[in-house]
């Protein structure tokens, strides 16, 4: 039996609409509001709730287990957990891991996040995909004290994530060096070198192993917060410039980072974006970006590279798209989802940029696409001098 059974429950998922799931909280209690999304990835969850594109998202996990390896340090993509809160079907039992630190209901706590155990997630992942995206709001009060008609107003109340531009939570504050790669067993973390090609990070919401992969492919690695002018990027003398995955609504963003790409564009730097930076990169070139009806969150996304034939899956996290419609001629698709056919990759045909929407970093999710790193290095060595 469940150790939730012989409780009262404590916590509380209301949608906008009044429907309430009722179900047992872990971790720090407290109240948050946000965009309901659910992901269907079976590992991964401390990095998806530090993986800065989650900022202002509750997370509902398809797969009932979570928390089963517990939590560590080195598995977090983030200075600190980002997303407001999680929803899942099972109690969190103690790790069974070696590389757990702590349990996750031990990590929650002390992060100052929460749980609401003991839901369905299965009619919740039906109703986000029957009618997409829904505001809501989660409680947790170890008294039962729980005010479902306050929660439902502040649901319906918060604005929603279009229209809001959710970088200057997420970005660093001052420049930095990084020079960790990536992860392998037993030596952890492999160290970089000093002497490769030089890459500038525009930091829109960064997950850290997407620096680690940038070293692991011989960069030396700078990153630079998102607001960063071109022209302090430019003065780094970068060889190349990669423009971050991030949170938020890209047209929002857009309204001063358009205008900063254009200028590295114009410069004629070679760029690679990955999420928010290859919507960011869309829009600077005259694309227009929408809002999914519910996004695509996961690691078990089926991607066809247009050029090769080649078919990826892919690790996603996304509720904006660049549309097809209005697609300037200077852009060619290189990627498109075979679960839905939205564009998943472009690339200039007078400019040395490309961008991918997925996440080719792979934390988590598979390694199909790590060899995107490899083809950045390849473009900028040559257009190395």
């Amino acid at each position: 039996m469940p150790p939730f059974v012989k409780r009262r429950p404590d916590a509380a998922l209301v949608l906008e609409d009044g429907r309430v799931f009722r179900g047992f909280g872990l971790g720090a209690p407290g109240r948050a509001v946000g965009e309901l999304v659910f992901n269907t990835a079976m590992t991964g969850y401390q990095e998806i709730l530090t993986d800065p594109s989650y900022a202002a998202q509750i997370v509902t996990f398809t797969f009932p287990h979570i928390g089963i390896v517990g939590a560590n340090p080195e598995d977090e993509e983030g200075p600190r957990p980002v997303a407001r809160g999680m929803v899942c079907r099972m109690p969190m039992t103690e790790p069974s891991s070696w590389r757990a630190a702590e349990s996750l209901e031990r990590w929650l706590a002390r992060h100052g996040l929460f749980a609401v155990t003991g839901v369905d997630t299965r009619r919740i992942t039906r109703i986000l995909r029957e009618e997409g995206f829904k505001k809501a709001a989660i409680a947790y009060d170890p008294g039962g004290e729980i005010d479902v008609a306050a929660l439902r107003a502040e649901a319906a109340a918060w604005h929603g994530m279009e229209g809001l531009d959710l970088v200057d939570e997420v970005s660093c504050r001052e420049p930095y060096v990084w020079r960790e790669g990536l992860w392998s067993w037993p030596d952890g973390f492999a160290p970089g070198g000093e002497d490769g090609p030089h890459v500038v990070v525009v930091d829109y919401g960064v997950k850290r192993n997407i620096l680690r992969a940038l070293v692991s492919t011989g960069f030396r690695v700078t990153v630079v917060p998102g607001r960063t002018p071109a022209s302090e990027v430019l003065a780094r003398r970068p060889d190349g410039v990669l423009l971050s995955n991030g949170p938020g609504d890209p047209a929002a963003t857009g309204r001063w980072a358009v205008p900063q790409v254009r200028e590295l564009l114009d410069a004629g730097v070679p760029l690679f974006g990955i999420c928010l930076g290859h919507q960011l990169l869309g829009l600077a070139v005259g694309a227009r970006t929408k809002k999914m009806p519910f996004g695509h969150h996961g690691a078990n996304h089926p991607v066809q590279d247009l050029e090769t034939g080649r078919v990826l899956v892919t690790s996603q996290n996304h509720g904006f798209a660049v549309d097809d419609e209005g697609l300037p001629n200077s852009v060619r698709v290189t990627h498109r989802s075979l679960f839905d056919g939205t564009i998943q990759g472009i690339a200039l045909a007078d400019r040395p940029a490309f961008a991918v929407q997925f996440h080719p970093e792979a934390s988590p999710g598979p390694h199909d696409s790590l060899d995107l790193f490899r083809r950045f290095r390849a473009l900028v060595e040559s257009r190395r001098t």
